[in-house]
């Protein structure tokens, strides 16, 4: 028997309901595009990929993490721009990249020799995190996790250990007309570069020294041509994971603690890595030759005279004034109630 018009109807009407139903029941994954300049491989690679596994499983594949590496998206603020366009919807980000969303976050990173160990800036760094998630929030990032990768030292290529031995040299900037200003007000030398040319200058000597973490001039092989090594504690190299609130709010609200837990496992994993790679790294690239160089107690307190100096221009230029004054509050409170628990 022919089927009818009406029976036909029917058979489709109920087919596009099985299928709406099916789609229902499979929305699409949240695909989040993650850049950042971490060499492929390391710790930090590592982390971001159980990340992004623990939220495949804990989402049950509705939120999909695609990583790049190497910074091969371009320089941090690079980054940010494709995650304002779309094209990104996430970035491990160091402060630089950051301080381009919400500037108040270079108060944990361009204040030089203000934090005497770790335990100093973990506490600050605690008490200003809320307030800085705030601000980038109203900036449009959701911040998924904070991560430091311990102390910035400098790296020559030749012998530099106090504030005047570093004017023979081509210091690095990163792309900031602000510090460079500053450095050439107080004898520096500095060279504006971006981020992605950094190994190249080093080879052609257009750089001659630079402030990075030891596991990055480890793992970049940077050790090799700038073969001396500052021991100053000069700051913590500071950054975070953050996502596009546009991004964000896709991803099924039932879901979000789940993908919230699991990025903060990844950057305590991060830094705790991080943390004890620095130290190994530095005794891997003595191993093949790197010199370094204690500081003198003369060289100390030149390069205090020398950072004092400079505070003031820092204030108010490189770090947002209500933002240094407030750093500056928050570690003269910690060493206080430490000196009284003495």
């Amino acid at each position: 028997m022919r089927p009818t018009i009406r029976s036909l109807v029917r058979i489709l009407t109920i087919t596009l309901a099985v299928c709406a139903t099916a789609a229902q029941a499979a929305p699409r994954p949240v695909r989040v595009n993650l850049g950042t300049l971490a060499p492929r491989g390391t710790s930090y690679h590592q982390a971001l990929q159980q990340m992004g596994e623990a939220w495949r499983d804990s989402t049950d594949g509705q939120v999909k993490l695609v990583i790049y590496t190497d910074g091969s998206q371009g320089s941090e603020a690079d980054m940010v721009r494709l995650m304002r366009v779309g094209t990104l919807q996430a970035g491990l980000l160091t402060a630089i990249g950051l301080s381009t969303i919400e500037p108040a976050v270079t108060g944990l990173q361009n204040m030089p020799l203000v934090f005497r160990d770790l335990d100093e800036f973990d506490h600050v760094q605690a008490i200003m995190r809320p307030g800085l998630e705030k601000r980038l929030r109203e900036h449009g990032f959701e911040t998924l996790f904070w991560v430091d990768s311990g102390w910035i030292h400098f790296f020559s290529t030749s012998e530099a250990i106090a504030p005047a031995d570093f004017t023979k040299h081509k210091l690095l900037v990163i792309s900031d007309p602000k510090q460079v200003e500053i450095m050439r007000a107080i004898g520096q030398n500095p060279v504006s570069l971006e981020s992605t040319d950094i190994a190249a200058a080093l080879q052609t000597g257009m750089i001659t020294a630079l402030t990075v973490p030891p596991i990055l001039a480890l793992s970049t092989q940077m050790d090799r041509k700038a073969n001396h090594m500052l021991r100053l504690n000069y700051a913590p190299l500071l950054g975070a994971a953050v996502v596009t609130t546009a991004t964000w709010e896709k991803i099924p609200p039932d879901k979000r603690e789940a993908v919230r837990e699991a990025a903060r496992i990844a950057g305590e994993t991060i830094r705790e890595r991080s943390r004890k790679e620095n130290t190994d790294a530095i005794a891997a690239m003595v191993a093949r030759g790197l010199v370094v160089h204690e500081v003198t107690p003369e060289a100390m307190a030149e390069w205090e005279r020398t950072v004092n100096s400079v505070y003031p221009r820092i204030r108010g230029s490189l770090v947002p004034a209500e933002v240094f004054d407030e750093v500056m509050r928050h570690v003269s409170e910690y060493r206080a109630s430490r000196a009284a628990a003495q």
